[in-house]
């Protein structure tokens, strides 16, 4: 539940880290347009996804971060008082789950066009993963917006079976295709499948925190600031290592292209 009354000090953690996250998904998102020609055109199709779930992020958060500002206003002299939600105003999550509905889907695009694999291979994970993601989203947003534990509860748990399904794919089934790729690539992509496991770790445990009996304020700050270091990780951070896979593959395909590269100093480090 959204609190009535925000400290100065919770106010001005959750105004900051919602302009970290902005920041970071804008200009990951500027960075890798920008060097969307240091990596062969087969490649490209990942991180045109990964600008565009940056693209997304960003933009959802602007909306996240007016919608904090509406919410919660100060009559104290210079804005240094608590905080109190505003009459007839109030903080919008939904963006979030629009957010999450549209990007955590084109995450799993993201990792699965950087393999280059065969079509029907793509096509066979793709047709798995996107709707289970998807569905992990929507059966989670009643339980998001519901005042009541069990019904929260219930749809935790619902929305659990797609989360959990999408990390045997990932862990199992796409293990077979890693074979596939380079040594260096294999270490990376292996390593992105735990990366991803940690950020969309926090998802559940800010989401189970009212279960928990933990709530009031600092409750609902640490939910705040959990999402925005999940999604910086999720989307940012993954992004940039999408690219640094892309790049690997890149040289290895292409050694005319490796030696263009090396020349300009853009080598990417070897595993």
């Amino acid at each position: 539940m959204i609190p009535d009354i925000l400290s100065l000090g919770q106010y001005d953690t959750v105004y900051n880290f919602l302009s970290l996250v902005i920041a970071a998904q804008l200009f990951t998102a500027v960075y890798l347009l920008i060097a969307l020609p240091r990596i062969l055109p087969r490649y490209r199709q990942a991180i045109t996804v990964a600008i565009v779930v940056c693209g997304i992020a960003a933009y959802h958060y602007f909306r996240i971060f007016d919608s904090f500002k509406a919410a919660f206003v100060t009559d104290a002299v210079g804005g240094r008082g608590d905080y109190a939600q505003a009459a007839g105003a109030g903080f919008n999550e939904g963006y979030r789950y629009v957010d999450w509905l549209l990007t955590v889907p084109l995450l799993l695009v993201e990792l699965i066009a950087v393999l280059a694999l065969a079509r029907s291979v793509q096509r066979g994970l793709l047709v798995r993963l996107v709707p289970a993601a998807a569905l992990m989203i929507i059966l989670g947003y009643p339980g998001e917006i519901s005042g009541d534990n069990g019904l929260r509860g219930l749809f935790g748990l619902l929305s659990t079976v797609p989360f959990a399904y999408i990390l045997y794919v990932l862990f199992v089934q796409l293990s077979k295709s890693l074979n596939q790729q380079p040594a260096g690539v294999r270490r990376i992509l292996s390593q992105l499948r735990f990366l991803l496991l940690l950020s969309w770790g926090v998802y559940p445990i800010a989401y189970l925190l009212p279960l928990l009996s933990i709530a009031g304020p600092d409750a609902w700050v640490y939910k705040q600031v959990g999402y925005s270091i999940a999604d910086i990780l999720a989307k940012a951070v993954y992004a940039l290592i999408i690219f640094q896979v892309a790049r690997i593959k890149s040289f290895d395909d292409d050694p005319t292209f490796a030696d263009i590269e090396r020349s300009r100093g853009g080598a990417p480090a070897r595993a």
